[in-house]
């Protein structure tokens, strides 16, 4: 009878157990199902999905991997220019176009398959291939005065009193009062080498490449760098000024961080008083986070890349106290002893007793906290005033065309790429041979 009770007790407590987690099993995926509606509409989905607009997404894409070229009229004096991306700096010389652009009195814009806009005297037509002719008339009195073959005017079409906005798949034109604008999108990055006005624009790589051989190096190097479209010497240099900010920062904090540890580390600060201080010190400095620490310094200092420098110092200054009061507490006392032995003073205990023994952790959190500043310093630096960040977040607020945009990410991700590479390869460089030596 006692052994028939023990198993009826044992079959009731495991079915218990199984009951309380088969509840579990089912109540954690329901309050995640829940949370999960729950944001849903406290963020208003519904609506940011109905405001969505496919068409200014897939304008975006194509900014990222090529260039548009303006074709701008005055029409107040008839005047036409043209230039890659709209901006000055790419304009083309007075009376030059692209072969595709037909300057004179009326100029003639052939966007391919068919389409042809053309700048008359008076009137702008363009001309769309299965639709037909499209009259603007830009007036002072009337706004645009527009005419259309159809009296339903397509999706594709943006008309006011004021402006006419058309859309197709071969290019775009906008009709103001005061202007006239077309563009037209191309593959790639134009203008990235040369710009309009260096000799070596337009000029296969052969040829580049031959010009450089016989003599014309040099300035084919300074055309390249000083490009006043792209920027690659201001680029460089922000690139530099970013990794400068992640490195002062990081071996800042670590030599700061080094000492402070000692008195967070119960083995070397016997006092309890001196251990509580300075670890709620270490937790408040990394308990702000680092973009709060760059608001109040960039108060302090004023903007530049240095006090990008101080916020990663200060905030990393918390988080390797306490990786490395931790490292202090697990340290081997037999190996500090044996240096003891030898009649060594405090001092001399540390150098060869203590810090071979955490020298690896030191060195594998260092450079692991490198690479990964050298991330956090592209965000400091858009709002300090310094490095690729700043670049970036210029090219951004802005609004130019997002290839120069997609140039700084690019950038980034390969600067991060590279600091990857050098840290894991001085990891196992300097912490092999610490460990060695140990």
């Amino acid at each position: 009878m006692a052994v028939l009770d023990t198993n009826t007790d044992l079959r009731v407590q495991a079915e218990r157990i199984f009951a309380r987690k088969r509840l579990m099993a089912f109540a954690i995926p329901t309050v995640i199902l829940a949370y999960l509606i729950y944001i849903f509409f406290a963020f208003n989905i519904p609506e940011m999905v109905q405001k969505a607009n496919g068409d200014n997404a897939r304008s975006l894409v194509a900014d990222t991997y090529s260039h548009k070229v303006h074709v701008t009229r005055d029409n107040r004096n008839a005047e036409v220019s043209v230039a890659i991306e709209g901006e000055k700096k790419g304009r083309y010389p007075q009376g030059e176009a692209p072969e595709w652009v037909t300057l004179g009195e009326t100029t003639v814009i052939d966007l391919g398959d068919g389409h042809i806009i053309t700048y008359g005297p008076e009137t702008i037509t363009y001309d769309v291939p299965g639709y037909g002719l499209i009259r603007a008339t830009p007036s002072r009195s009337q706004g645009v005065v527009q005419e259309y073959p159809t009296d339903d005017i397509p999706e594709w079409i943006n008309a006011s009193k004021n402006r006419m906005a058309i859309t197709t798949e071969a290019g775009r034109l906008t009709v103001t009062r005061n202007r006239t604008e077309v563009f037209r999108y191309f593959f790639g990055w134009e203008l990235f080498f040369f710009t309009l006005d260096s000799a070596y624009h337009g000029m296969g790589f052969g040829e580049v490449l031959g010009r450089a051989v016989t003599g014309e190096a040099g300035q084919i190097l300074s055309d390249f760098w000083n490009n006043k479209m792209w920027r690659h010497g201001d680029v460089a240099w922000a690139i530099g000024e970013t990794i400068l900010m992640a490195f002062l920062g990081t071996f800042g904090a670590a030599i700061v961080a080094l000492p402070l540890s000692f008195l967070a580390a119960k083995n070397f600060a016997p006092l309890m008083a001196v251990r509580f201080a300075m670890r709620r010190i270490f937790d408040f400095v990394r308990g702000v986070d680092g973009l709060v620490w760059t608001i109040i310094l960039t108060r302090a200092f004023g903007l530049g890349p240095l006090t990008g420098a101080l916020a990663i110092l200060i905030t990393d200054t918390g988080t390797f106290g306490k990786i490395f009061s931790e490292a202090l507490e697990n340290v081997d006392k037999k190996q500090i002893e044996g240096i003891r032995s030898t009649g060594a003073k405090p001092l001399q205990r540390y150098r060869f007793g203590v810090i071979p023994q955490i020298t690896p952790v030191l060195l594998s959190q260092i450079l692991y906290f490198l690479e990964s500043n050298t991330r956090s310093a592209t965000v400091i630096g858009a709002i300090t005033g310094g490095g690729i960040g700043l670049l970036l977040t210029q090219a951004i607020i802005t609004q130019k065309d997002w290839e120069e945009v997609s140039y700084y990410i690019v950038l980034v991700v390969l600067m991060v790429m590279f600091m990857d590479w050098v840290s894991g390869w001085l990891r196992g460089r300097l912490i092999g041979a610490a460990e060695d030596k140990h």
